[in-house]
């Protein structure tokens, strides 16, 4: 039996998901090729613009089609994992920076290296692009964009409250969100993460509030060698305010949210702050329960320092190890990696860009996209941190920081215990390496 990183009990528990469109791999009439391509990161406006990247390919490349698979958001993890556990159903796949790891590890994915070499798209690439893909090899995984957080807010509920601008740190949206929270009204003030994934945004406080403590090339380490971010009294203070900011200012059901309820909590007027990534922007515009004054972003909350620490976050197209079809999965991991096909898939989620000729875009200069400019021009106050990410236990990590996240919120554990057990947790993994 495989040594697995993730949980097979949660995958069995989708099982039927998984068998869901099966049948990719083998060709069709004629000497056709049908790839499977599965996301992971799904919503309706997202897979629209997929799905039209994907007509633009087939009709440039007659003989192969390709089959979108969008699992439900929460589910479509597991539902992968099964699928690519099974060595059948998935051609091309969408990898993240967190699963990348488990994936390789589990030898799940390919490594295209060689069959780009040569590629003319490797010179169009940002930086950030190359040293995700790559060059040198292996390249488990071609970007497709960047995430980046930001506070998106209500112009409107915030004025309503006495406020006449954005929180700027986190103890303003403490404050704030704890005036705008109106329970009878049904009105609250942040869109809380408690469920899955909830670890992410407690790590962007501990991150910002230790900004000056902790090390760029691993947020999660100190600068200095003396232990992890989670020992530090900084860590302490920013989870004592994150906990306060879910008692006061946010509904108490978001003990459970993940990412579509977050979004859906802010977009349905329910709720006045949410800390998210840029293709929400686009969510948002598509739902019409905001009018475009409504609302607005504001760069990623500052510690006491004035400091935040901005991590780099992406995803991307990978190619299952078992498919059949390697070089039609080139074929088309390359079309979306290069001309239009980026620009168009990056706007149409609110990513930032993968090729250098966005910079003459007007479109990632104005309007929301305003803040990342401003956080990119302003690398002394928004850091640029990497999170180990691409560690073979980074599953493991998401599934025990996000239970322990929960019982704190439940009363259950306190914010000191937390901390200690994700510092023990941290410091062990750290010291397997060495």
């Amino acid at each position: 039996m495989k040594r697995l990183t993730t949980s097979l009990a949660a995958m069995a528990a989708v099982g039927a998901l998984t068998l869901t469109g099966c049948s990719s791999g083998g060709g069709g009439e004629g000497g056709d090729v049908q790839l499977q391509m599965v996301e992971t990161l799904t919503n309706p406006a997202r897979s629209a613009v997929l799905k039209e990247l994907i007509a633009g390919f087939e009709e440039e490349n007659p003989g192969i089609t390709v089959e979108l698979v969008s699992p439900p958001t929460e589910q479509a993890l597991t539902t992968v994992q099964q699928m690519l556990q099974a060595g059948n159903g998935v051609d091309v796949l969408e990898v993240q920076d967190s699963t990348v790891g488990p994936f390789t590890a589990n030898k799940w994915i390919y490594d295209m290296n060689a069959d780009l070499e040569g590629w003319d798209g490797w010179d169009a690439l940002t930086e950030n692009a190359k040293k995700f893909a790559n060059p040198d090899g292996p390249t488990h995984m071609m970007p497709y964009g960047f995430y980046g957080l930001s506070l998106f807010y209500r112009t409107d509920m915030i004025e309503e409250a006495g406020f006449d601008e954005p929180p700027h740190s986190w103890e303003d949206l403490v404050e704030i969100a704890s005036a705008v929270n109106d329970p009878a009204s049904n009105q609250y003030g942040y869109a809380f993460r408690g469920g899955t994934n909830g670890n992410s945004n407690a790590a962007a406080i501990i991150t910002a509030y230790a900004a000056d403590l902790i090390d760029p090339e691993d947020a999660f380490r100190l600068a200095d060698g003396s232990g992890t971010v989670f020992s530090t009294d900084e860590a302490q203070q920013a989870m004592d305010d994150y906990l306060e900011l879910f008692k006061n200012g946010s509904p108490p059901s978001s003990i459970a949210w993940g990412y579509p309820e977050m979004v859906q909590g802010f977009s349905s007027g329910s709720t006045a702050f949410l800390l998210q990534d840029p293709e929400v922007i686009a969510t948002i515009r598509d739902d019409s329960t905001l009018t475009e004054d409504q609302w607005s972003t504001t760069p990623l909350l500052v510690g006491p320092s004035g400091k935040a620490a901005q991590p780099i976050a992406t995803a991307g197209w990978g190619i299952a190890e078992s498919s059949e079809h390697k070089e039609e999965a080139i074929k088309l991991i390359k079309y979306l990696a290069s001309g239009d096909a980026p620009l168009t898939f990056a706007k149409g989620n609110s990513l930032v860009p993968i090729l250098t000729s966005a910079a003459d875009d007007p479109f990632f200069s104005e309007g929301p996209w305003a803040t990342y400019v401003e956080m990119n021009e302003d690398p002394d106050t928004y850091l640029n941190v990497a999170q180990p990410r691409g560690v073979a236990w980074w599953t493991e990590w998401g599934e025990k920081a996000d239970r322990e996240l929960q019982q704190v919120l439940l009363g259950e554990m306190t914010t000191q215990d937390l901390l200690a057990e994700w510092d023990a947790y941290w410091s062990e993994k750290y010291a397997s390496e060495e």
